[in-house]
């Protein structure tokens, strides 16, 4: 059966299979299956952009004009048959697509590729790195300009404040309770266990502390001044956006 499944050759040299390949091996409708693609779009291009093409109806194919096909490449189409209900026909055309694809794959490593193929797939390689890295820019440069105008701001917050801020302007998703954990528990941590400053972080300019004028009666009865406020500065919200955020990787340190 491997015989009858059609790879094809993308530009660049992807081996892709189509859509109209896929119904007919599976023995379903085409619109069937560009209806799993649809709703399984996001899983599918983990593993790459899914290419879409408009072409002309094969003779015997039902209905006429153009016909709208999907390519997918050998991991987008194995994990899309995984999806398919697992009737004997499906079975054996996924047995057939993967000897397909690997036959092809062994014909393609016998015969080199030409210097006008090779530059091809460069360029489209090229091309989608550079697409992928102006999209992720562009998401992270207003997030970036946001966190500039905070670098230069003065003042400071509770952690309270702080947590808020991350969470609105930060995209870090951490509330007061998660916050005071990680300032007590980070590698170098900037609190001790009673949530007071070690020497070093407010040196650094990371965190202050805020004397309270409250006084309150022990059981003695004599008076004390409550506990000093922990306020995060400005600079302390930089670190720790650095720090806890997701994408921590492109964000400058």
């Amino acid at each position: 059966m491997s015989d009858l499944v059609s790879i094809e050759r993308a530009e660049g040299g992807v081996l892709t299979v189509s859509s109209l390949t896929i119904a007919e091996g599976a023995g379903v409708q085409h619109k069937n299956v560009l209806e799993l693609i649809g709703s399984s779009l996001a899983d599918l291009e983990e593993f790459g952009q899914v290419a879409f093409q408009t072409r002309p109806r094969l003779a015997g194919q039902h209905g006429g004009g153009n016909v709208r096909v999907a390519l997918l490449n050998e991991q987008q189409s194995t994990l899309l048959m995984t999806y398919q209900r697992n009737t004997s026909q499906v079975r054996a055309f996924k047995l057939a697509l993967v000897k397909a694809f690997f036959e092809m794959a062994k014909q393609l490593q016998a015969k080199p590729l030409s210097g006008a193929e090779l530059m091809a797939q460069a360029l489209i390689e090229a091309h989608s790195t550079m697409a992928s890295y102006r999209a992720r820019v562009e998401e992270l440069e207003p997030l970036a300009k946001s966190w500039e105008k905070l670098a230069a701001a003065t003042g400071d917050y509770s952690v309270r404040d702080a947590a808020q801020v991350l969470c609105r302007d930060g995209g870090v998703q951490v509330g007061q309770n998660r916050l005071f954990r990680h300032l007590r528990e980070a590698q170098r941590p900037w609190l001790d266990s009673n949530s007071r400053p070690y020497q070093w972080a407010v040196d650094a300019g990371l965190v202050a502390e805020k004397i309270s004028s409250f006084k309150f009666h022990r059981t003695n009865g004599e008076e004390q001044l409550a506990t000093p406020q922990v306020r995060i500065t400005a600079k302390g919200l930089q670190r720790l956006h650095r720090d806890l955020s997701p994408s921590r990787e492109l964000l400058p340190v």
